[in-house]
């Protein structure tokens, strides 16, 4: 059964890539994604396929059913964009001025239709049933797999699997980890209000940029030295602002940035530190402050038995050459979510491009993948999917 899987994928690699370009094309930012999630749900209804769109918001949920008695299986692809100006030089480049994939979203959701599309064709030999979950609002917190979950998109669900098409590591690569594999992802802003006055007399002004300055080179010690150096944590100000006149000493100043963890005591403690370094720096400046500071997702920690299954299932899969396990990652996913309701793993496809010399990362205005990876993503998922019933 796997090896029919296996060619009915080949036999539709070439619409894999037409979906995925077409996507490519008309992108559409986390929380705002109409068209793509009604061109999702379109292509579940010319298969006759049971799909429910606006789960959770824009969610799509779809079903196939096996005649045999089994497991409840979901697969999950998410198809947000984000706000970056698409500079690749393509014909399947942006249409939409500012925003593109930057991450992979439009090869994970090619890939998690066309393996329905094959799986539909075997539902006569299927054992259990398959979920096929098109999550909204990944790149943004708080994200859309939470209110997917509460809309019913994990009931009856025995197990979920998921994976990121990963333009840094050579396609045939597949990398996962047992526990935790990405960091729980945290935004905090600090608005710094002090006293505005002429350039020409900082003596008679509280120069907020001065201020949050300071605070930028403060939060940074809490990593390097309040943190136990064996724990993994970040603190990043991502942006700060405060625009004036060439001649104007600012008044208000506003800094915005991210944390990332492992570990909930640690992170508890760097969210207590970053407003008591706030605190005494304001204090000590004669200035004040507000701070927010919004949990987001929690840290992706994959199930040791479902990890090692998927192990065993990319063994099977001939144009996976190399499968290690790889260092906890510092970026976020809502993947965590599902995790913390059901069993499962999340692991990632190497997809990096070969038709360029340079490799951008994700999130880089040129950022591409190498659309192989999706066949390769589609066929471990779809083992998986498969043999899940023999845990």
């Amino acid at each position: 059964m796997i090896n029919k899987l296996y060619n009915k994928l080949e036999n539709y690699y070439e619409e894999m890539v037409s979906i995925r370009r077409f996507l490519h094309q008309h992108p559409e930012l986390s929380f705002q994604e109409k068209n793509t999630a009604l061109f999702i749900q379109d292509y579940y209804k010319k298969l006759g396929i049971e799909v429910k769109g606006n789960v959770g918001g824009n969610g799509v949920v779809a079903k196939i059913y096996g005649k045999k008695p089994g497991k409840t299986v979901a697969l999950r692809a998410d198809f947000d964009a984000l706000p970056i100006q698409d500079e690749k030089d393509v014909p399947y480049k942006s249409l939409v001025p500012g925003v593109m994939h930057a991450c992979g979203h439009d090869g994970h959701t090619a890939t998690l239709l066309v393996l329905a599309k094959a799986l539909n064709e075997m539902k006569e030999d299927l054992e259990g049933n398959y979920v096929l979950i098109h999550q909204h609002a990944e790149e943004y917190a708080p994200g859309g797999a939470k209110t997917m979950i509460e809309d019913g998109c994990l009931e009856d669900v025995d197990v979920i699997f998921g994976t990121h098409l990963w333009a840094s590591e050579p396609t045939g690569t597949i990398q996962y980890r047992t526990g935790p594999i990405m960091a729980a992802a945290d935004r905090f802003e600090i608005n710094i209000q002090g006293k505005g006055g002429h350039g020409a007399q900082p003596h008679k002004t509280i120069d907020a940029i001065v201020i949050a300055s300071q605070l930028v080179l403060n939060l940074q010690q809490i990593v390097s030295r309040k943190v136990n150096p064996v724990e993994s944590a970040v603190v990043t100000i991502g942006s700060f602002t405060a625009e004036n006149a060439f001649n104007v000493i600012a008044d208000k100043a506003k800094l915005i940035g991210t944390v990332r963890t492992f570990n909930e005591d640690v992170q508890q403690f760097i969210e207590n530190e970053i407003e008591r370094i706030i605190h005494g720096t304001c204090y000590m400046t004669n200035s004040t402050y507000q701070f927010s500071y919004e949990r987001g997702y929690p840290a992706v920690v994959n199930h040791q038995l479902e990890t090692e299954f998927l192990i065993s299932c990319a063994r099977a899969v001939t144009e996976v050459q190399n499968i290690e396990e790889t260092e906890p990652q510092m970026g976020g996913e809502d993947f965590a979510f599902y995790l913390q309701k059901v069993p499962g793993t999340f692991f990632f496809t190497g997809a990096k491009p070969t038709y360029a010399e340079t490799t951008y990362p994700h999130h880089h205005p040129k950022f591409d993948i190498d659309e192989k990876a999706m066949l390769i993503a589609a066929k471990t998922l779809g083992t998986a999917a498969i043999r899940t019933h023999s845990i």
